[in-house]
């Protein structure tokens, strides 16, 4: 028997960061079908109103920059007073992946995704658990990465962030372990998105966008401390610690671990790049 108290997903207030399109748009339409009242929010108000438009009566879309606390803190009291609830769930979805040989990449792209990945994610924990903890009930979720349990080369700076993303999840939710409120992380694999574009990953698996979803979901019923996407992945990147580095490296070479790098198609990923560039 589950140590928190049930969350039922119908009539239940979710909020959703980085919601107007890939990962945290499937899981906002993965909630209203479930009969969830969701927020949308994202950097694009405009995509996020839209999105929430076509979602039905039970969305709504906000502008949320979660780098910014006063914005987060914004968002977070729109949406209590749009839905006139609090928020039940809140699913920590925002995130970018520059790519790129870390020697090669600048300090600007750094904190941007420092920012957006972990300040982020922290941000929103520090409004929203105050409140779950009071009402003795509420549930996190916070969209890391396999890349925050298994390094890969273009990714440096991507995968500190998520390292440290999961490294929060685990230490928060210790700390809440008698509140009734829990904390999740959801790690997928390469997942079919604009920002996994224009990367050919190889043998690692792809997986969509409602894949990750729908683990989003499941993880409000069964509130389990980490959920890998695909699940065999998973265990696959916690046994690869046991491996020998001289072993893992000649598995690395012939397994093609440097795509991020090497096998990159330029003129696809460029808008994207383009994109969170701006934002920095």
């Amino acid at each position: 028997m589950s140590r928190y108290p049930t969350i039922d997903t119908d009539g239940a207030l979710v909020a959703v960061t980085g919601a107007a399109r890939g990962i945290g748009l499937a899981t906002a339409r993965a909630l209203v079908e479930r009969g969830a009242h969701v927020a949308l929010g994202d950097l694009d108000e405009a995509l996020a109103r839209d999105a929430a438009a076509d979602l039905g009566p039970r969305a709504s879309g906000h502008r949320l920059d979660v780098t910014d606390e006063d914005s987060f803190a914004a968002f977070l009291a729109a949406v209590e007073e749009h839905h006139d609830r609090p928020v039940d769930v809140l699913v920590n979805n925002a995130g970018v992946m520059p790519n790129g040989a870390f020697l090669e990449q600048d300090g600007r792209t750094d904190r941007l995704t420092m920012d957006v990945n972990v300040h982020g994610v922290i941000h929103g924990m520090r409004l929203v658990l105050p409140g779950m903890v009071e009402r003795g009930r509420g549930h996190v979720v916070n969209v890391a990465s396999l890349a925050g349990k298994f390094p890969l080369k273009g990714l440096a700076v991507y995968n500190a962030s998520k390292y440290a993303v999961v490294g929060l999840t685990a230490a928060t939710r210790l700390e809440l372990e008698d509140t009734g409120v829990s904390v999740s992380a959801v790690l997928p694999s390469a997942v079919r998105t604009e920002l996994s574009s224009g990367i050919d990953y190889g043998l690692l698996p792809d997986v969509e966008p409602e894949d990750i979803a729908a683990a989003v979901v499941a993880s409000i019923g069964h509130r389990r401390a980490e959920t890998a996407v695909p699940s065999y992945v998973g265990a696959a990147t916690t046994g690869a610690a046991l491996v020998p580095e001289s072993v893992m490296r000649r598995l690395r070479r012939l397994f093609g671990d440097d795509a991020a790098i090497t096998k990159v198609d330029d003129t696809a990923r460029r808008s994207y790049l383009d994109r969170i560039g701006a934002q920095g």
